[in-house]
């Protein structure tokens, strides 16, 4: 969602503002009063510019990024768009890994399918990247980027025409979390503010109590010999747990840590730091788990996978195995949207459907511990 606020400039009494042109229309072509597919198309003295070009995350079947530019190879590419496109490195790293994945996992069929594997190979050259805080200039646009926290590459844009700044973000983070830094506090206020809301009007509880949360949910049915997922630092402090499996069921996630490893510089002070004696990203308790078909279900286990909102693949695979048995849990730590079986759990219903049309009893625990806190103390990011 976005909310948006009149500019300055826009509040006086010239009656040259009234030409064509010099009204600045900002208009939600996605994510407003939804969440996901993120588009927001603004223009002002002749000037354009689309901040965002996603893909509703109920039907791509993840959120990471793909919310926010997965319908970019189609507008670049199936469209009569000429202008040019930027993005932070690190986005674009895990970009193209990101959209690989989503063309593999998709369940629309080939007909209906955006783009293919060679579209985004054609089009990932015509991505330009930015710095942050680097300063351009586009036909008369001036921009420029701040951390926004949250995820690897995340950033808050700042576009001034004409002496008017509008500064946009997605998702961002005002709290450090366990590898980033938090969002950048603002030199001076932009004139207008296009701004992630999802978690706008919410009260969160402290980190500390929603990992301890986490950690005694997993800890509780592991010991009665369930199936759960589990954080890595957690599993370290308790060696009585050392003898269970825990898996990361997800190659993408795997090649992305080769990413995470090249922006080092781009994590908070304790993981830089921590980054001089030792690689912070080597889970020595966490195997890959590559399909279901090489997964030993036998005894108690730990699985991490994806998609998060249990469309398809490997989660949802899992999650069908495991819902009837009353000993194992699914932990669900993020954001999740409407129209997916995730969103469908949270209410706790009997029954659930599965990917064969058939029903089946849903008698696992369900638990909902949310760790994608997008919004913390967004007042604080224009000072």
């Amino acid at each position: 969602m976005a909310s948006t606020g009149p500019p300055r400039s826009l509040k006086r009494s010239d009656t040259s503002l009234t030409r064509e042109g010099d009204q600045l229309i900002i208009t939600p072509l996605g994510a407003g009063n939804e969440v996901g597919r993120s588009c927001v198309y603004m223009s002002y003295k002749g000037k354009t510019i689309l901040f965002d070009c996603g893909i509703h995350p109920a039907y791509s079947g993840m959120l990471f990024h793909l919310d926010h530019a997965a319908s970019l190879p189609y507008f670049l590419d199936k469209t009569t768009f000429k202008g040019r496109v930027f993005m932070t490195h690190a986005t674009k790293a895990i970009y193209k890994l990101f959209l690989s994945d989503y063309v593999k996992v998709s369940k629309v069929s080939v007909e209906d399918m955006l783009y293919d594997e060679q579209d985004i190979l054609r089009f990932m050259d015509k991505i330009e990247v930015i710095d942050f805080h680097q300063t351009l200039e586009v036909n008369g646009i001036r921009f420029w980027c701040y951390t926004a926290g949250h995820v690897l590459g995340a950033a808050m844009f700042m576009v001034d025409i004409a002496g008017v700044r509008v500064l946009y973000t997605g998702d961002y983070s005002r709290q450090e979390d366990r590898h980033l830094r938090a969002a950048e506090i603002l030199q001076f206020s932009p004139d207008i503010c296009i701004i992630e809301s999802t978690y706008g009007v919410q009260l969160h509880q402290p980190r500390n109590v929603r990992e301890k949360r986490f950690t005694y949910v997993i800890h509780s049915t592991i010991s009665q010999g369930g199936c759960v997922l589990i954080p890595d630092e957690y599993w370290s402090n308790h060696p009585e747990l050392h003898n269970i499996p825990i898996y990361y069921a997800s190659p993408l996630a795997k090649r992305c840590m080769a990413v995470y490893q090249t922006y080092i510089n781009s994590m908070n002070e304790r993981i830089c730091n921590q980054f001089a004696n030792s690689n912070p990203f080597d889970f020595k308790h966490i195997s890959t788990l590559k399909s279901i078909e090489n997964f030993n279900d036998v005894g108690p286990s730990v699985v991490m996978a994806s998609p998060n909102g249990l469309q398809s693949g490997l989660s949802r695979q899992l999650f069908e195995t495991w819902c009837s048995d009353k000993k194992n849990a699914c932990v669900i730590p993020g954001y999740v949207v409407e129209g997916t079986l995730a969103k469908t759990i949270i209410n706790e219903p009997k029954e659930v459907t599965l990917m064969n049309g058939l029903t089946a009893p849903l008698n696992m625990q369900v638990h909902y511990i949310s760790f994608s806190l997008m919004q913390i103390l967004h007042r604080q990011v224009c000072s």
